[in-house]
């Protein structure tokens, strides 16, 4: 309830797009200029409300993929069946104005102030949220080793593919990609769904206490932190979201 009642102050707010990237050909990632916009934690999202014409509104949660102190920014992925998403992706324009509501949540966010490693795991678009926190790392030099398994259905599909490269340059931060349909010639990485022989692999020892992040679809989601527990880990470790769209 309390929860609830937090979501009830917020305020909706006009934002205009200030430009649009494309990530993938199904997932965009849209540069956002709301003013009046209340400064944003590394993991949290917010809520889009589109209105038509005649009045009809539609609304959807989505990660907010900006470090915290930068120009806010959502990744979206196309659905099938996605009226939002689908406006967003193939639609909205720079200078194209929707309504946004938050920030929102507190469970899933990384500050920055431990120290102790940080362990993120994404599927699929799932890396969106793990994406502020390894931006956030970044802009506020931090020194916390990050170590990212990001599981994406093919080479194309994988988001933030050129950024991830550059980031991989600096000290302490390692990733690590599985494709799970297809693989170019010459694939050096995992080939197939995340399991305890891949997290045996690219996860630190549970000893070491690391912070995890694990964010992807139910199944995905469940079966990184099945496999954690399994090492060793103590569940209460494990910090957990979940989308509706099917993972990779």
């Amino acid at each position: 309830m309390a929860g609830a009642a937090v979501l009830g102050r917020l305020t909706w707010l006009v934002t205009e797009v200030a430009s649009t990237t494309e990530e993938t050909p199904r997932v965009r990632t849209l540069l956002l200029d709301a003013e009046g916009w209340s400064n944003h934690r590394a993991g949290q999202h917010l809520d889009v409300r589109l209105t038509s014409e005649d009045g009809y509104q539609a609304q959807r949660s989505y990660s907010i993929a900006s470090a915290p102190g930068e120009l806010l920014a959502i990744t979206v992925e196309r659905l099938e069946d996605g009226e939002v998403s689908s406006y967003l992706v193939d639609e909205a324009r720079e200078g194209d104005e929707f309504e946004v509501r938050g920030p929102i949540g507190g469970y899933f966010v990384w500050d920055g102030a431990d120290p102790s490693p940080l362990l993120l795991i994404g599927g699929g678009s799932g890396v969106v949220p793990l994406m502020a926190m390894i931006r956030h790392r970044a802009a506020s030099g931090s020194s916390t080793p990050v170590r990212l398994l990001y599981s994406s259905r093919t080479l194309e599909d994988v988001i933030y593919r050129e950024e991830l490269d550059r980031l991989q340059t600096q000290p302490g931060f390692e990733v690590f990609h599985t494709l799970t349909r297809s693989q170019p010639e010459g694939w050096t990485g995992y080939s197939r769904r995340i399991d305890a022989e891949i997290l045996r692999e690219v996860a630190w020892p549970a000893a070491e206490t690391p912070q995890v992040f694990v964010c992807g679809s139910t199944r995905f989601v469940d079966t990184a932190a099945d496999g954690l527990v399994a090492l060793g880990y103590e569940p209460e470790s494990i910090r957990t979201e979940r989308f509706g769209a099917t993972g990779s």
